[in-house]
């Protein structure tokens, strides 16, 4: 069995902010001394597989999944006490130390156990867009896929999906002497921003999901104009949303622009757009908490069943097959913000229990015949 807590501290200590192969490269060895040979497909995925003997090979495929890269920038690593510090000491590298832990020491009874680790979660999800179709997962073989993040070992069965987009406002250039002359975009923008904040109030309540709560939109970015003495002649309003279930990412592109349509006075110069992007969104998931997978780690770990607070690449997997996120690690604690903060840190008798947790779950998932 590899030793988690061995590996993490190597692994904290390897940037992979800005390139991931060293951390891929740190990974394979690592499996390939665990006796099992990893691939690299060409989208950057590290993916490692343990089988059953081959009487017992049409059993259910587990997939675990986390990923190398970290945000920038790169934070030294420092041990104090039973917290190890670090840039991805919980995002999401003490997750992938307990998975890497229960992978090697797992002998699968039926069917096939997946390790797939992808290189660009923070930012693209290329790895994960290409990986998904490649695995061929079938839930009524009782497949199941659990994704590690920091969830404080909780068992996430659900997470809201982020999307992006701007809206666009357009004007009249104009002297900066002769206002009236033009169409002020940046002006133009006050009675959007207002309008927006009234969004998620148009069907009385009824995007609110039950575990997830109310949607969110927000602007995060006002830009505009082009010289200091000129009236602009457009306006961009970037919009942060976090959706719950059922809607989609196309399904928001169209109610907003319909909305703008109706709330907006000069609704014909304002048009939403979502951002394009090479990957699906991560839309919202949901995993019912009687299915199996949640019942198995919910047992394993005596945690709580709850929303993940971040959006994850669960989204793309739980499209395929139920699917969960758990970790080691919080995003944020008492104090503050832990994941992506100058303070990162994990608790190292939190990855070794999570380790400890994950062999059990896996050995009674893959003899599971209740999918």
């Amino acid at each position: 069995m590899v030793d988690p807590l061995d590996f993490l501290e190597r692994a904290v200590r390897t940037p992979s902010h800005d390139d991931v192969s060293p951390m891929c490269d740190l990974l394979r060895g690592e499996l390939r001394e665990a006796g099992v040979e990893p691939t690299v497909d060409d989208a950057g995925n590290v993916v490692a597989t343990r089988e059953a003997d081959s009487g017992n090979a049409d059993g259910p495929h587990i997939v675990l999944n986390t990923h190398l890269d970290t945000v920038s920038p790169h934070v030294p690593t420092e041990r104090d006490g039973d917290l190890l510090h670090g840039r991805g000491a919980c995002d999401a590298k003490g997750p992938l130390a307990a998975m890497l832990a229960a992978f090697s020491s797992t002998e699968p009874e039926r069917g096939r156990l997946t390790l797939a680790v992808t290189p660009d979660e923070e930012t693209r999800s290329t790895g994960a867009a290409a990986l998904v179709p490649s695995l061929d997962l079938d839930p009524e073989r009782g497949d199941r896929v659990i994704v590690g993040e920091p969830t404080g070992l909780d068992v996430c069965n659900a997470a809201k999906g982020r999307f992006e987009g701007r809206v666009t406002i357009t004007g009249e250039r104009a002297h900066a002497a002769e206002p009236h002359t033009g169409h002020n975009a940046i002006t133009m923008a006050a009675p959007v921003i207002d309008a927006l904040a009234g969004f998620d109030d148009r069907t009385d309540g009824l995007n609110t999901h039950p575990d997830l709560g109310a949607p969110t939109l927000t602007p995060t970015i006002v830009a505009g104009g082009d010289a200091t003495n000129q009236v602009p002649a457009e306006c961009e309003i970037v919009l942060d949303r976090r959706s719950v279930p059922p809607e989609t990412a196309a399904g928001f592109e169209t109610a907003l622009n319909d909305f703008l349509d109706e709330r907006v006075p000069t609704s014909d110069t304002v048009s939403f757009g979502l951002t394009e992007r090479e990957t699906p969104f991560l839309e919202a998931f949901e995993t019912p908490a009687d299915v199996c997978v949640v019942r198995v780690l919910r047992e394993a770990s005596g945690g709580a069943v709850r929303p993940f607070t971040a959006a994850t690449e669960a989204s793309y997997f739980a499209r395929e097959a139920p699917t969960v996120v758990f970790g080691p690690g919080d995003l944020a604690d008492e104090d503050g913000p832990v994941a992506h903060a100058d303070r990162e840190y994990v608790r190292l008798p939190e990855v070794e229990r999570a380790a400890t947790i994950l062999s059990d779950a896996l050995a009674e998932l893959l003899r599971e015949t209740d999918v």
